[in-house]
């Protein structure tokens, strides 16, 4: 089964707004700083999935945004499709309770210092380099990462 998603990088300060995840329970992304999003609900647009999910794990309502491709992150080949964002331009304060984990401002210079998917480091990188699309599959084998190939 396919699951859809959006994962958006909200920028302030050359920081990215990352979420560590270590509040539920059974969370697959547990001890990993990841960037906010999550899952579409039936009958969702990849824009309002986007506008829904920042707001409720942050607080914060995107006013613009921008598509920056579609990753598949294969898992055992088990596929999650995210549609990638990045965001300048927001309005609102961080909530203190995100019920996934904390929010923190990092320096673009030390995200790769923190514990994020070995795949990450892939799009992440490309973030800033240019405003082409970015279009990868990132492939794990039993929770290992062993490659990327452009779509």
């Amino acid at each position: 089964m396919v699951e859809y998603t959006v994962l958006c990088y909200i920028e302030k300060e050359n920081k990215y707004l990352m979420l560590y995840r270590n509040k539920e329970v059974g969370d697959p992304n547990m001890g990993m700083y990841i960037g906010v999003g999550g899952h579409m609900e039936k009958g969702e647009t990849k824009e309002e999935t986007l506008l829904r999910e920042v707001y409720e794990e942050t607080g914060l309502k995107l006013l613009d945004y921008t598509y920056r491709g579609k990753l598949i992150f294969s898992f055992d080949g088990n596929d999650e499709i995210a549609y990638l964002y990045t965001s300048k331009s927001f309005s609102g304060t961080i909530k203190d309770d995100c019920e996934e984990g904390e929010l923190m401002w990092v320096d673009k210079g030390k995200i790769k210092d923190l514990n994020i998917y070995e795949g990450d480091k892939y799009f992440l990188d490309r973030l800033d380099q240019d405003d082409n699309e970015i279009n990868l599959k990132l492939i794990y084998k039993n929770d290992k990462f062993i490659g990327c190939e452009e779509l």
